[in-house]
């Protein structure tokens, strides 16, 4: 009979995952952590032997609506509870994945309503996990949630932390205009993203990333990163040191916020346009229809400039700033299908001359 040797705790974004560990067989498979934070990303399970041991690792990939793990009966990584933050839950419904997974491996599925609450804590404890590893859960972690594990809750961080701490590090990133961030592990404390660090990867910001596609490249980093670390961990070879530098904070962003203020410079609204996809969009409205920008950018533009006002550039078109000339490439008027901008043209010839509203 295989000795069980660790138990391991996933805090996903939209759920909690509870796994054990044992056995020689070293079998791994890991959900894409789901960093991003709440919209529908394609993800990757990761499904393997540890690299350090020498056996291939192998990739397989699923297309989901969020994190999600495959439970493995003989493997060091098993699957032996879940659970969903129900705020997150409920904008998936029936078909969230963690609920599906699940079912179908007859688990038992947590929905706690709040994690403060002692009978919540008392069922943690009875699943008896050594570590806990949280990826963007959306709630914070009481001081009885972050002692149930014997080596502590490790939190999978899509920044370079001390940089961007807080509910919106990969949009926080883009809007600063960094041209990298990265994922950071870190032995989570009572503050907000403010524990000693176990490791870091960094990743270079495309001038077209936005918030979707670099979350799912930081998604598979962070995933990666786990798999390399835990282990070593576990065994000792690895301790948090304190973070270095001058920390900075991301906020929830509003739905408000994507209306676009042409009296911004042209790069602060690609900026926007970028960190705003896919939520809540960046836009602002023609012939009283809402039309999103959906990828946009900046151009050097002669005085005088009229911000909101839309001129010619070659075939294409752009909207006057603030300071520049926002140049837009593709297009979704209200109940259409996104468009690229010549085609938009061709459907709306009064769009060029028009006065956008800041």
């Amino acid at each position: 009979m295989k000795k069980e040797m660790v138990a391991l705790a996933f805090l996903f974004s939209m759920g909690l995952i509870l796994a054990g560990t044992g056995g020689a067989q070293q079998i791994v498979r890991f959900g894409d952590l789901g960093i991003a934070g709440f919209g529908p990303f394609y993800i990757a399970i990761e499904k393997g032997y540890f690299k350090e041991r020498g056996i291939e690792v192998k990739l397989e990939k699923f297309a989901s609506a969020a994190a999600a793990m495959a439970p493995l009966s003989t493997g060091e990584l098993q699957v032996v509870g879940g659970g969903i933050n129900p705020a997150l839950f409920n904008a998936f419904a029936r078909g969230f994945p963690v609920k599906v997974v699940a079912q179908r491996e007859g688990l038992p599925l947590f929905q706690p309503r709040s994690l403060k609450g002692g009978e919540e804590v008392v069922r943690l404890r009875e699943l008896a996990p050594e570590v806990a590893v949280v990826a963007a859960y959306g709630l914070l972690l009481p001081p009885e949630v972050l002692r149930v594990p014997a080596a502590g809750c490790l939190n999978v961080h899509p920044s370079l932390l001390p940089r961007h701490r807080g509910p919106s590090p990969i949009a926080g990133a883009i809007l600063a205009g960094d041209e990298e961030t990265g994922v950071s592990l870190i032995l989570m404390d009572e503050g907000l993203d403010t524990g000693p660090l176990l490791a870091q990867k960094r990743l270079s910001i495309g001038p077209q990333d936005t918030t979707l596609s670099l979350g799912q490249k930081l998604s598979h980093l962070g995933a990666r990163l786990l798999l390399g670390v835990l282990p070593r961990y576990l065994r000792g070879e690895s301790r948090p040191s304190p973070q270095q530098g001058e920390p900075s904070y991301t906020r929830l962003i509003r739905k408000e916020e994507g209306e676009m203020d042409w009296r911004l410079p042209a790069r602060s609204l690609w900026l926007r346009v970028r960190a705003f996809n896919p939520w809540p969009g960046a836009f602002t409205s023609f012939k009283g229809r809402r039309l999103r920008v959906q990828e946009a950018f900046p151009q050097e533009g002669p005085p005088p400039l009229v911000p909101g006002r839309v001129r010619a550039l070659g075939k294409g078109a752009g909207v006057e700033t603030g300071e520049g000339v926002l140049e837009l490439f593709t297009l979704q008027l209200e109940g259409r299908r996104p468009l690229p901008i010549d085609e938009f043209l061709r459907g709306q010839r009064d769009f060029i001359g028009a006065i956008l509203p800041s």
